[in-house]
């Protein structure tokens, strides 16, 4: 069935790469690196689509207009069929929904609305709702919710509040990032009984295999744009119920998830992404706009010492 029969939940199925932005040396965004990386990726058997403009895309430091290019170039550089989602990341709800239809108008498929981040300091559940509903109104494609891990303090949405998010039928999936297998299983029982039809993406890069077992519809994932063809391994094993190969593929990529994802200290991310690239050779520059620092020594040896593990190197 073509892209065009199919719908934006069922191509939401499988693994979509959360992908990165390269930047120069003097932190603006080079968009040769950020065409090749996009089609790089984009273009690996199994990666049905892109997330662009994610945390690992540096999106809470992007302007406006730098959001808008990199979902141009995901849509000029990816294939035809490839899904390209756009996140929205302001503090702000007018802008938030300023942004959205500005991405949806550059040619993006699907909206995933990420929390502000000072949601992490607290917030009024009628708050959440009011800056979704103006995302809503600005817009027309599809919309996923973002739940965010249990670590990120009041961020991550209560199962009262997740209740009143998914009864709005203009969203229709989440990346459910909460990164904690049993507020996973929580929220994903939650969302099957009041909808069904609502699409759950266990996209939490450390427990992609527990995911998988307690059930997923796929993941959106920035360890895909490092080593894509082993997640896409690992889905394909566990979408066939061959738990065996699929725990051969975890074993491969859990030391990468630890060392990327879990090494303190918390936040890096994003700069360790870049530094794998930058070891593969797929990338000269591994600069992320500050204040993050560059990747330490030993940032370098465990996640070098990862993509051996990987086979990647």
């Amino acid at each position: 069935m073509s892209a065009e029969m199919r719908t934006f939940s069922d191509r939401l199925r499988g693994i979509h790469a959360a992908t990165i932005v390269p930047m120069t040396a003097g932190f603006e965004v080079d968009e040769a690196k950020l065409s090749s990386h996009l089609t790089s990726v984009a273009s690996t058997p199994g990666i049905n689509g892109l997330l662009v403009n994610g945390h690992a895309g540096e999106n809470f430091v992007l302007s406006l207009a730098e959001k808008r290019r990199v979902v141009e170039l995901a849509r000029q550089h990816a294939p035809r069929d490839c899904l390209i989602v756009s996140g929205v990341n302001h503090e702000s709800s007018l802008e938030a929904a300023r942004e959205a239809a500005a991405l949806q108008q550059a040619g993006a498929d699907g909206l995933l609305v990420f929390p502000p981040n000072s949601w992490a300091l607290g917030h009024a559940d009628d708050c959440v709702i009011e800056h979704h509903r103006h995302i809503r109104n600005a817009t027309t494609a599809p919309l996923m919710l973002y739940a965010a891990p249990v670590g990120a303090g009041a961020m991550a949405y209560a199962p009262p509040l997740l209740e009143r998010l998914i009864a709005d039928p203009r969203f229709v999936a989440i990346k459910e990032g909460s990164w904690e297998v049993a507020t996973y299983e929580q929220n994903l029982r939650l969302i099957r009984k009041l909808r069904p039809d609502f699409v759950v993406l266990g996209s939490g890069d450390e427990h992609l295999l527990t995911s998988y077992l307690v059930g997923s519809a796929g993941s959106q994932v920035s360890l895909a744009c490092v080593v894509p063809e082993l997640v896409v391994s690992l889905w394909n094993a566990a979408d066939a119920g061959d738990w065996e190969r699929a725990r051969a593929a975890h074993e491969k990529l859990y030391p990468l998830a630890v060392a990327i994802y879990r090494d303190p200290p918390g936040g890096r991310a994003t700069v360790r992404l870049k530094a794998c690239l930058k070891l593969l050779g797929r990338l000269s520059c591994d600069a992320a706009r500050p204040p993050q620092p560059a990747a330490t020594r030993g940032e370098l040896q465990a996640l070098e010492q990862a993509l051996r593990v990987a086979g990647a190197l």
